[in-house]
């Protein structure tokens, strides 16, 4: 456990900022199994396929995959890409879940991480998709930010 005040990311959705807008960004705990926490404690996980939906009244983690514990025994171990609850204040789930409902918006995962405390974390965007036209705006935003930099290097 870190005390410097920074995080340990463990997964993180490189592809989010590529594919949405992300407008906010929030966080939110995560509802785990022992073996899971042991395995986010390895780096064994992916949430590149993973998004934030409503099962159950609440929103949950979906297509998340986290490998099993190879030390537990085969009794104790989890599936690798069950949902998994998140664990935000009842207003905020509700927000959230009017968002989804109403205006189209999307919650993607962004990273999963441990914080201070030692405690896993959801790191959640909310979300609007970009289409391929502003995906290419932003490829020529960054190349042209790459090769400024290049230029004003080699030029100092």
């Amino acid at each position: 456990m870190s005390t410097s005040g920074e995080r340990k990311n463990v997964a993180v959705n490189r592809k989010a900022r590529h594919n949405y807008f992300i407008e906010e960004t929030l966080e939110a705990g995560l509802r785990l199994f022992g073996t899971e926490v042991k395995s986010l404690r390895l780096g064994k996980a992916s949430i590149a396929e993973a998004y934030v939906g409503i099962k159950g009244g609440e929103l949950c983690l979906l297509n998340a995959q986290i490998d099993e514990y190879s030390q537990a025994g085969r009794f104790f171990q989890h599936e690798p890409k069950r949902f998994r609850p998140l664990l935000v204040h009842a207003k905020e789930r509700s927000r959230l879940m009017g968002l989804i409902k109403r205006e189209g918006a999307s919650l993607i995962p962004l990273a999963i991480y441990f914080n201070p405390r030692g405690l896993a974390k959801l790191e959640v965007g909310i979300a609007k998709g970009k289409r391929m036209a502003d995906k290419r705006e932003t490829e020529k935003k960054r190349d042209w930010e790459r090769q400024k930099s290049r230029l004003l290097r080699n030029r100092g």
